[in-house]
């Protein structure tokens, strides 16, 4: 028998509309995924892959155990190398997923007595981290520098230097797809002696000048703490990592739980990560995904659905519908004309800011762009 307490929780998700259920595979055009430069799919980075394997003997499909037991494969060294050389880190280590990685750093790093500013839309994985803290923590309005230097200078005011202050936002919202002033936060954080942590998931292999990610883009990579960077979007594979310097690093391999009681990653998980920064490095791909976020832009406006929209120059572009059941319908047509496009329901993002929440890809046509907007526009308008 079924708890009656789980029953009705699941039940009340129904009566909301926001009931979650898993997805099938569809040849629908790709507008959902965060496979921005289409590596998921890269045969050449496969075979790349495998090729690696096979020239250096590795023929093992696990890792037989955590790093600190029997999992630390050569590989590891190899890769973490490559990612401090690409990202202009002092230490780099590698985390299962972004979400191990969040979890990790943020129930171990801030200690009792320390202080957590986190911007009010940060990804639920560095929420639940939070949570397992024992330091204090209060949210900022989003984006809000001025609320945020306030809350520094009252617990600066109050609090010895031997508190910890630490600052944590996104180079690029997942949910929004908005960035913050990166420098002016910098400075913020010099000034008031705290620690910036910047997660940059949706930021590595997106923008064109630095394919490293807006803290590298910016030249602030030494004023950050730690940047936490994911595998699962732009580079296409699977897996995350923590940058910063040696002690941090060392910190980690001590104290974070989910790195320590954990079956490190297999050789291939390792060689497929090694294969798609390589291609990072040459892959003209982001000139095409620059070009197809511009056009998006172009497209809003002509089809006067910017107030639709939240400002984004990333690839993820939001369009506020409010509602869970209009939502939802709006997202069915869409898909029913060919286009997976996903809806963000609440209480994922707050009631009220329901949304869809389009994706983009290097591999994306301007027809497809201007089609799918077309729909949007004609449905959005009939839930007016």
């Amino acid at each position: 028998m079924f708890p009656k307490k789980l029953q009705r929780k699941l039940d009340n998700r129904k009566v909301d509309n926001a009931f979650r259920e898993l997805g099938t595979p569809s040849n629908l055009v790709d507008f959902s995924s965060n496979d921005y430069l289409g590596f998921s799919k890269s045969e050449n980075i496969f075979k790349i892959a495998h090729l690696f394997l096979v020239e250096n003997n590795i023929k093992q499909n696990g890792a037989t155990g955590s790093r600190l037991l029997s999992g630390n494969h050569n590989l590891y060294h190899l890769v973490e190398t490559e990612l401090c050389r690409f990202h202009n880190s002092k230490a780099a280590l590698i985390f299962n997923s972004g979400y191990d990685a969040n979890i990790g750093f943020f129930s171990s790093v801030p200690q009792r007595g320390d202080i957590i500013f986190y911007d009010e839309l940060i990804h639920a994985s560095i929420r639940d981290g939070i949570s397992m803290s024992h330091a204090k923590s209060y949210k900022f309005k989003h984006n809000d520098l001025e609320e945020l230097e306030r809350k520094c200078q009252v617990e600066r005011n109050r609090s010895p230097l031997e508190t910890n202050i630490y600052i944590v936002t996104e180079s690029v919202f997942s949910m929004d797809g908005d960035s913050p002033n990166l420098t002016k936060l910098s400075e913020l954080c010099e000034k008031h002696q705290a620690y910036l942590v910047v997660d940059e998931a949706h930021s590595v292999g997106v923008f064109d000048n630095n394919r490293a990610g807006l803290i590298q883009q910016l030249k602030l990579e030494h004023d950050v703490f730690a940047r936490i960077i994911t595998f699962g979007k732009a580079l296409g594979c699977h897996g995350a990592a923590i940058l910063g310097d040696e002690s941090l690093k060392q910190f980690l391999v001590n104290f974070s739980r989910s790195f320590i009681y954990t079956t490190a990653l297999p050789p291939h998980s390792l060689a497929t990560m090694y294969s798609a920064y390589k291609e990072l490095s040459k892959t003209k791909k982001i000139s095409k995904l620059q070009e197809n976020i511009i056009f998006f832009k172009v497209e809003i406006a002509h089809k006067n659905l910017k107030n639709l929209f939240i400002e984004s120059n990333s690839a993820i572009h939001c369009c506020i519908i409010s509602g869970n059941e209009y939502v939802k319908t709006i997202a069915k047509k869409i898909q029913e004309k060919g286009f997976d496009v996903k809806p963000i329901l609440s209480p994922t993002v707050p009631k009220g800011q329901e949304r869809l929440r389009f994706c983009l890809h290097a591999f994306n046509s301007k027809k497809e762009i201007s089609e799918v907007l077309q729909l949007l526009a004609n449905f959005a308008v009939k839930f007016e």
